[in-house]
């Protein structure tokens, strides 16, 4: 309010809000924070930082590859490795948005929980006093006696499951009913049932472990740390954790397609191993295909990949066999065109040599040599040769599939068919390609989470049925004595969300009540 006096004015200050206490700003923030906006921004939020984990290659799953990629992209490859993008869902960052996740919604859930609980043991609410103004409204006069209506009505609604109310004395006579409380109910088992979901994932996350190996036919592998070409576990598993099986790969097989719509694509994936389930166990034999692993001691053991590895004899300078092994290739495209790499630290001098296998030879002048199809038909492999420093004695860690040719002098390039000899130049030794076998990538995981993030969202989903499905409405059924002896009679419905089969449940409800008269 203004006062003027002369030319004197005042001005009364506006009323304020008291400050917030520490506790009640705390109150504040947790209210914001268990909202169900949060929440959903969260759930967001969490789908965009799992962007990465589709993208881009993960060491969980496919560890070559991201060596690959950061050696392939040396600027933003190390950047993306530090930040954790190759192991997205070990991420600082990721857990972090998991937490805040699981939080909000136990902060927004669990006291709805409550509500729900107190709702569905309230009676329906009385009759409003203006029926007429509802959505769904029918009025109809019938011989009846009131007492003779409103019973009726209460069979009818009490054998198709309503909730039923009557008036109590002094209300006037109505009665009022309530269905669909499962509605809420759905929804909030779909939101307990995520928060199991997000139990299990952590679970699985500090329990678990997975690795990577990659096996050739012939060869074995042993459940041990050592092995693995990469492997991760949770906070709460370590090496100690891995029970002690064994396998030998002993035959891989694969076929491809050869007609032209499917042309390449392979028809058959499957592994024959000897397996070894625990130390003095007999030999048993199982296969392995896609999606149909091997379990171990509640470990699974899946088929991810396969390739080549073509067989190479190398001798140095002095005419000694420094190799006599198959080589791992990895497969750079559909057609299996496969790069690889062989390390002599023990030469003198030193000579590494980067190799290109073709299952099926094709020479183009612009693309140069590449493979028309996936299946050996006409296997070659060609070489570059480098002398000089590999780099191994600094103590700096190398990737087995790449060569560091910094520092090296390349002794010159030569294509080989199986059974050919190349002699190096400078007398440096020679190279002979023999024949191929195939190997096979294993993943090996330990998932303890899994049955229940299962069974988790089976329920979640049924949650979320209802929740979509159920609809919560209400009628009511009024009466009077109308003026020339009869029974008026009102019947209406509302519907807390969309209006659904309501106006159907009306009118059969009406319908009813005036067959009976």
């Amino acid at each position: 309010m203004a006062e003027s006096t002369g030319t004197l004015t005042t001005t009364e200050p506006s009323p304020s809000l008291p400050p917030l206490s520490s506790m009640g700003f705390a109150r504040w923030m947790w209210r914001q924070f268990t909202s169900m906006r949060t929440a959903l921004i969260l759930l967001f939020l969490l789908a965009f930082v799992s962007i990465p984990g589709s993208i881009l290659p993960q060491r969980g799953t496919n560890p070559v590859l991201v060596e690959q990629w950061i050696a392939d992209a040396p600027t933003w490859g190390p950047l993306l490795d530090t930040w954790g993008f190759f192991d997205v869902y070990a991420a600082p960052w990721f857990a972090a948005v998991y937490l805040l996740l699981f939080l909000s919604l136990i902060g927004c859930v669990l006291p709805r929980i409550g509500v729900h609980w107190r709702t569905m043991r309230m009676p329906p609410p009385p009759a409003p006093r203006h029926l007429g103004r509802l959505p769904e409204y029918q009025e109809f006069t019938t011989t009846q006696t009131e007492s003779a209506v409103l019973a009726s009505a209460r069979d009818y609604l009490v054998s198709r499951r309503w909730r039923v109310r009557s008036s109590d004395p002094g209300e006037g006579d109505w009665i009022a009913a309530e269905k669909g409380y499962l509605r809420e109910t759905g929804n909030l088992v779909f939101h307990l049932a995520l928060i199991g979901v997000l139990i299990a994932v952590a679970v699985g996350g500090l329990f678990g472990w997975r690795g990577n190996v990659i096996v050739k036919e012939g060869a074995g592998f042993s459940n041990t740390l050592t092995q693995y070409d990469a492997w991760g576990g949770g906070r709460f598993s370590g090496p100690e954790d891995l029970p002690p099986f064994a396998f030998t790969l002993q035959d891989f097989r694969v076929e491809f397609d050869r007609t032209e719509a499917q042309l390449g694509s392979p028809r058959l994936f499957e592994a024959d191993i000897e397996l070894q389930r625990e130390p003095g166990a007999p030999l048993v034999k199982e296969r392995i295909e896609v999606n149909y692993p091997v379990s171990i001691a509640g470990a699974k053991v899946f088929l991810v990949g396969h390739g080549y590895a073509p067989q190479f004899t190398v001798t140095d300078s002095q005419g000694r066999v420094v190799l006599d092994d198959a080589v791992v290739f990895l497969p750079q495209d559909g057609n299996f065109t496969s790069t690889g790499v062989i390390k002599i630290p023990d030469a003198d001098p030193q000579v590494g040599i980067q190799g290109l296998f073709l299952p099926t030879t094709a020479l183009d002048e612009v693309r140069g040599p590449f493979s028309l199809f996936p299946e050996a038909d006409d296997p070659s492999v060609f070489l570059s040769a480098w002398a000089g420093d590999l780099g191994m004695d600094a103590g700096k860690p190398q990737s087995i599939y790449s060569l560091e040719t910094e520092g090296m002098e390349q002794l010159g390039l030569r294509a080989l068919v199986p059974g050919q000899t190349w002699e190096l130049p400078n007398g440096a030794g020679t190279v002979t390609l023999g024949n191929y076998v195939r190997w096979a990538s294993f993943q090996i995981a330990f998932d303890p989470g899994k049955e229940a993030a299962l069974a988790a969202s089976v329920i979640a989903i049924l949650g979320l049925l209802g929740s979509l499905f159920i609809r919560r409405r209400r009628v009511w059924v009024r009466v009077r004595a109308a003026e020339d002896g009869t029974t008026l009679v009102e019947v209406a419905g509302l519907a807390r969300t969309e209006a659904g089969e309501l106006p159907v449940e009306v009118a059969d409800l009406a319908a009813d009540l005036k067959g009976k008269s």
